[in-house]
């Protein structure tokens, strides 16, 4: 749990290739059945929308390659993740991280992790 303070969601900063997903409460079955969270949670497959992403996966630059004590220059520079925040996230929940801020329950999952996302393109 993190603590409560004067921090917010702009304050989180997700590193590489890690995506924040806020979890898809489904309570209700299709025949109208209204199940305890603790169902929902044990199941494989999650969804969840996704409320930051990380720079993405980091790519080297010709001048690592080069004498190893001259300075760098050049910022590093990222491939980017293929999802965007906003998506609907279908992820494997056995490599989700959980943490709980102002009582809200978010999860941190690496980009390997997500099966699929549906993208709603008129909201972008």
């Amino acid at each position: 749990m993190i603590e409560e303070g004067t921090y917010n969601l702009n304050h989180f900063v997700v590193i590489g290739d890690r995506v924040l997903l806020r979890p898809k409460a489904l309570n209700q079955t299709q025949s109208g059945l209204y199940l305890p969270p603790t169902v929902h949670e044990k199941e494989t497959v999650q969804s969840g929308y996704v409320v930051k992403v990380g720079p993405g996966y980091p790519i080297p630059s010709p001048a690592d390659f080069d004498e190893p004590y001259k300075e760098l220059h050049e910022a590093i520079k990222y491939f980017p993740l293929q999802v965007l925040e906003g998506d609907l996230a279908i992820y494997l929940q056995k490599q989700a991280y959980e943490l709980e801020f102002h009582k809200e329950k978010y999860v941190i999952v690496p980009q390997s992790a997500i099966l699929m996302v549906i993208r709603d393109e008129s909201l972008s």
